[in-house]
């Protein structure tokens, strides 16, 4: 018999809720004239939850237009939030990475999303932040994927799966003169097996299409997992198909599969078992790693596509850089042609495509960096309480014209083309001690997608032009807005290109690191 409860159950239960939360409201609300400013809101107490849900990741931008300060204080229901909106002061945030924290936030999330045991929860807790050193299972998971994704042997082992995986993805892509297909379906399809097949493995969990739908319908309900109301009656689709892809790495990891896998794999799965994390805790944790590994890099190459597509004259621009670059040799059957795409050539000489790849993630990106105040401290001149949260929302550095200039709202492909120094300005992976270790694998993986298909194919939308979808429904655990509804597109083979064209993607080892973010510039120097 399925457990219901009746009217005035619930309404007990919410004015129970109510009622603590607006104690726990005025607890945390206090403000001390020390603090950054109050930033106003239409209805008391419930004003910024208010915002948050009608403007969505847009909110913190209006939001930061009506207070004349880089940081102000958004008192929320039990939980007070500080948000920075200047790069001077982010770069402070990021000195202070002890006092101003993520690990404990990260734990929190992980816990919450992850459904991960009270055993695992201890074993995750113990020297957290790394206050006593570089060890425990937060400080140990860091140093493991740092090491296996900075760029060297165990990347370019990655890499080379994936480019395989890409390039056998766009061979079957078009196997008629033409072929009409949703595109974002197509990218986030092919991306997510690339992907997963290059992490796990041969015996990759993914393998299945039941779990990567099942690992889609946990991702769809996060907001309901985070919120933790209730989640057994609310969140029961995600709860049940958390526990489906649970399962399946349950089975990969006593099957052995991790020692067929990548270094990431098998050195994060080191790193649980050497701090005695259960194995039932661990393809949990490793649920929550997917949403790490998967859910950024299909949106970004849709909207690089998409854009490279419907901005004027851009499409030709950039493949006559792509061209240009691109090695061409007779093929081994008589007649045939082979043509060679080398991901490191396009880094070293794509200037447009990579500015392009660049104003993508600065124009359709809207994640936010969190940390934990640890202890009072002051941040420059503002105090910030402990167990305050401090955010710092992408959107709206990325959209301050002070920055960027007046067309900082519009898609601009050669933004990224003038050298100008830009410390923290640029957001899409983060920064700091937290900076995204996973940002030059997905650089390869867009790269690959993205100049491969439009060497080889031409595409129109069904509907006739290129309408940019809206991206309101872009879930919580997103740093790339993800479209509302997908593009019909009609592919076909690119004008001019002969029938018995055979294509390869290489990637060539180079010294050389691309600078994505400010953290990559200082490397290369």
């Amino acid at each position: 018999m399925p457990f219901t409860l009746d009217k005035s159950t619930i309404s007990l239960l919410c004015i129970g809720f109510a009622t603590t939360a607006y104690f726990a409201t005025r607890m945390m609300s206090s403000h001390d004239p020390r603090e950054p400013p109050l930033a106003p809101q239409s209805i008391p107490f419930i004003g910024h939850l208010l915002g948050m849900s009608r403007g969505k990741f847009n909110y913190y931008v209006d939001l930061s237009k009506s207070v004349d300060s880089p940081i102000f204080t958004m008192p929320l229901p039990g939980q007070k939030m500080y948000v920075v909106t200047k790069p001077d002061l982010v770069l402070a945030v990021q000195k202070q990475h002890r006092t101003l924290a993520f690990p404990p936030i990260e734990a929190k999330f992980a816990s919450t999303v992850c459904g991960a045991s009270q055993e695992a929860q201890a074993i995750l807790a113990k020297n957290v932040n790394g206050d006593d050193g570089d060890f425990g299972l937060s400080m140990e998971s860091y140093a493991a994927m740092r090491a296996a994704l900075k760029p060297g042997a165990d990347l370019d082992n990655m890499n080379r799966t994936m480019i395989h995986e890409i390039s056998e993805s766009l061979d079957q892509l078009l196997t008629d003169d033409s072929r009409r297909t949703n595109l974002y379906d197509w990218l986030r399809t092919t991306i997510t097996t690339a992907t997963t097949r290059s992490v796990y493995g041969p015996m990759n969990p993914y393998e299945d299409p039941s779990i990567i739908e099942a690992f889609w319908q946990f991702e769809s309900g996060l907001m309901s997992l985070l919120v933790g109301f209730m989640p057994s009656l609310v969140a029961r689709k995600p709860l049940a198909a958390r526990r489906k892809v649970t399962d399946a790495f349950v089975k990969y990891y006593k099957a052995g599969g991790v020692r067929q896998g990548s270094a990431l794999a098998q050195k994060r799965y080191q790193a649980e078992i050497n701090n005695n994390v259960p194995l039932e805790d661990i393809a949990r944790y490793e649920v929550g790693g997917s949403i790490a590994v998967l859910v950024n890099t299909a949106p970004a190459a849709f909207w690089t596509l998409f854009l490279i597509n419907s901005y004027p004259g851009l499409l030709n621009d950039v493949r006559q850089e792509i061209d240009a670059c691109t090695k061409t040799r007779a093929g081994i059957q008589n007649g045939s042609i082979m043509k060679e795409i080398d991901i490191t050539s396009l880094k070293e000489k794509c200037p447009l495509l990579l500015s392009s790849y660049q104003e993508v993630l600065r124009y359709r990106s809207m994640g936010t960096s969190v940390r934990e105040v640890m202890e009072d401290t002051y941040l420059d001149q503002w105090f910030l309480k402990k167990g305050a949260l401090l955010q710092m929302p992408s959107r709206v550095i990325h959209q301050d014209g002070h920055i960027w200039g007046d067309d900082v709202d519009e898609f601009n492909p050669r933004r990224f083309l003038q050298r100008q120094k830009r410390d923290a300005c640029f957001r899409a992976f983060g920064g700091g001690k937290t900076l995204c270790p996973g940002r030059h694998f997905a650089t390869n993986e867009i790269l690959a997608v993205v100049a491969t298909f439009i060497s080889r194919f031409d595409m129109k939308p069904v509907k006739g032009s290129w309408m940019l979808p809206a991206v309101m429904n872009t879930n919580v655990a997103a740093v790339i807005m993800q479209p509302d509804h997908d593009v019909e597109v009609d592919i076909t083979v690119r004008n001019g290109l002969e029938n018995n064209v055979k294509w390869s993607i290489n990637l060539r080892e180079s010294e050389a690191v691309f600078a994505l973010v400010t953290e990559d510039h200082e490397v290369v120097a």
